[in-house]
């Protein structure tokens, strides 16, 4: 008899530990004494106590094929990675259609990366289907112009590793892990979890504690340093950190858009991962690659301010609408900013010049009516 088959429901994230995308798990072989093992943990006629099947039965989802893949000197070198914006149709599903022109303009504008799901793409209002899905759709239709970097994070070590075990497989050239948020963990408890998903491929570590709710320390970055797949890391907590890291020599990327100008010519930071590049990707990869432009950072501070008025993706995502490059759709729980603050991004990027924006057309100033709020999709 065929064996039940695991069904994925939006919104709720399924899979076997370290199956990858097989769509039922292997009928496990057992030795003699491990299944005299398992037969006095017998609990019904055919039926065996779940605590009797290990993982060790289980084998791990890690290709040794290295054609395409991206190594880690790779991901180490790239100076501006965006963190990309998710667009949705008016039901709640992907526009691909947007988002592939957003690709595409991040391209154009110089973006070396992209973070897909990332928090800024809204990956945790994702199934993980979906979520595989546009890292598969990324690297198919663009991973030859550009390094896909996939979120596949998680505060449960089992999907990080389901997650990354697929992300790879359908070609992402990086992962992007951020530590156990919520259910927070010991120093040890961190090391361990980064352990088990470093062998997979290239990885940056992602350090955001004001969202995770608990600082990555130094003392686990520095032990983690040495494995082969670590890329670097993703910080967000400031200067001094980056500089910490940065003087032995680990990579770093700036997370915070107002800070990376000086992240990367005074600290040392080899570049940023950006919000601020959905709307001025060529405007920022002046600002990593051409040398310090104090004159061009503080041209953008008050576009940075801005967008992140409200958390993100509130304010990137209410820009785009406004610059008519995705659809006003936002999945619940994020709502637009305000109209004062909608008509402040108006003055925003006329101060700048629209001609260094994303998209065609005229800058406008949405109605609250114009935007669609979905709860269910």
């Amino acid at each position: 008899m065929m064996a039940a088959q695991p069904t994925a429901t939006p919104g709720v994230r399924l899979g076997w530990k370290g199956l990858g995308a097989l769509a039922s798990p292997p009928r496990l072989a057992l030795s003699r004494s491990a299944a005299a093992a398992l037969a006095s943990h017998r609990v019904g006629r055919g039926k065996f106590s779940a605590a009797a099947i290990t993982t060790d039965d289980y084998l791990p989802m890690r290709s040794t094929e290295v054609k395409n893949r991206t190594s880690v000197d790779g991901i180490k070198s790239l100076r501006l990675i965006t963190a990309v914006k998710t667009p949705y149709l008016p039901d709640g599903r992907f526009d691909l259609e947007a988002y592939d022109s957003l690709i595409n303009t991040q391209i154009n504008g110089g973006a070396e990366g992209v973070i897909v799901g990332g928090t800024t793409g809204e990956g945790h209002l994702m199934s993980w289907d979906e979520h595989i899905m546009l890292i598969g759709h990324t690297v198919n239709c663009f991973g030859t112009n550009i390094k896909v970097i996939g979120n596949t994070g998680s505060n449960s070590t089992r999907e990080a590793i389901h997650a990354s075990e697929q992300g790879f497989a359908v070609g992402m050239h990086a992962a992007l892990h951020v530590n156990p948020y919520y259910g927070k963990t010991s120093t040890a408890g961190l090391i361990s979890h980064f352990d088990e998903v470093l062998p997979m491929g290239p990885t940056i570590i992602y350090n955001v504690p004001a969202r995770t709710g608990q600082d990555i320390p130094p003392a686990v970055i520095e032990a983690l340093s040495g494995y082969p797949n670590m890329a670097g890391v993703k910080e967000c907590v400031g200067h001094e950190r980056v500089k910490c890291y940065t003087d032995k020599g680990i990579a770093i990327w700036s997370g915070n858009d107002d800070e990376c100008h000086d992240s990367r010519w005074k600290y040392g930071a080899t570049g940023v991962i950006s919000v601020t590049s959905n709307l001025v990707p060529g405007l920022m990869h002046s600002l990593m690659f051409e040398g310090e432009n104090t004159t061009l950072n503080e041209k953008l501070q008050p576009l940075m301010k801005w967008l992140f008025s409200e958390p993100n993706p509130i304010g990137l995502n209410t820009a785009l609408a406004q610059l008519g490059v995705v659809r006003p759709v936002f999945r619940r729980p994020y709502a637009p900013l305000s109209l004062e603050k909608r008509t402040e991004f108006v003055r925003i990027v006329e101060a700048i010049g629209r001609e260094n924006f994303v998209g065609q057309k005229e800058v406008q100033v949405l109605d609250d009516d114009d935007f669609v709020l979905i709860s269910r999709y």
